[in-house]
């Protein structure tokens, strides 16, 4: 990255998603909007059972597009005025984009975007008149379509492009994010010896010994506030 400003990455997870109306990706009890998280969110769930994980995410699109983004989101996207700023979301909404972010990596997969079974490189977007998708689903070239989720069971492609923003970061935030579902949790590991991180949380997780940590044990918004404030003190 070549950038006359400060490089700030943003590593992003379900609780910067509340605050929309977007439940969290996996409640203590397993359930996932009333749904066993591992058949509706697993490789193993998709062979068993297609058409409850097509429902399952028809849902969750038509739920999507009534949110709005919210503080946090607009917070990031302004940002952009005075850093270079990178958002790595485990996130599947489209929330930091809608609310102005430029640089945003989704590690999971998007929900509104499908890909071929077959090709896991050929993905299509959704448009708003056609939320819905199912098992015999089929894209403009033919293939057979499914969400573009990244299911547990499975790769994440873009882990390695998401360690190499992070080892360039000159400040680093997490905001978010129980620090368990991995690899992404892993990305604390790959910040620079001597960068200063921020982890936003209202019930932060234990960082793993991992220096130079300042917890702001907040939710997203008002984390967030607070970051700004810290920020501009700094400069």
């Amino acid at each position: 990255m070549n950038s006359t400003k400060p490089i700030l990455v943003i590593s992003s997870g379900a609780g910067i998603s509340t605050e929309s109306g977007i439940r969290t990706f996996r409640d203590a009890d397993g359930l996932w909007e009333n749904y066993p998280v591992m058949d509706v969110a697993s490789a193993d769930g998709f062979r068993r059972n297609p058409e409850l994980v097509h429902q399952f995410y028809n849902e969750r699109r038509h739920q999507l597009i009534k949110a709005k983004p919210n503080d946090a989101h607009r917070i990031l996207a302004e940002l952009e005025k005075d850093y270079d700023v990178y958002v790595i979301t485990q996130n599947v909404d489209d929330l930091h984009e809608r609310a102005g972010s430029s640089r945003v990596l989704h590690l999971h997969g998007e929900l509104m975007k499908i890909r071929s079974v077959s090709d896991p490189d050929y993905i299509e977007s959704l448009d708003i008149e056609h939320l819905d998708t199912t098992p015999s689903t089929r894209g403009k070239r033919g293939d057979l379509m499914r969400p573009h989720i990244v299911f547990f069971q499975e790769p994440v492609p873009l882990i390695e492009e998401a360690a190499r923003i992070v080892s360039e970061a000159d400040i680093f935030v997490v905001i978010g994010t129980s620090l368990v579902v991995y690899p992404a949790a892993g990305l604390l590991q790959c910040v620079r010896p001597g960068t200063p991180i921020y982890y936003i949380d209202p019930n932060p997780a234990s960082t793993g010994g991992v220096a130079n940590v300042t917890v702001i044990k907040k939710g997203a918004s008002e984390g967030l506030r607070e970051l700004v404030s810290i920020l501009e003190k700094g400069k």
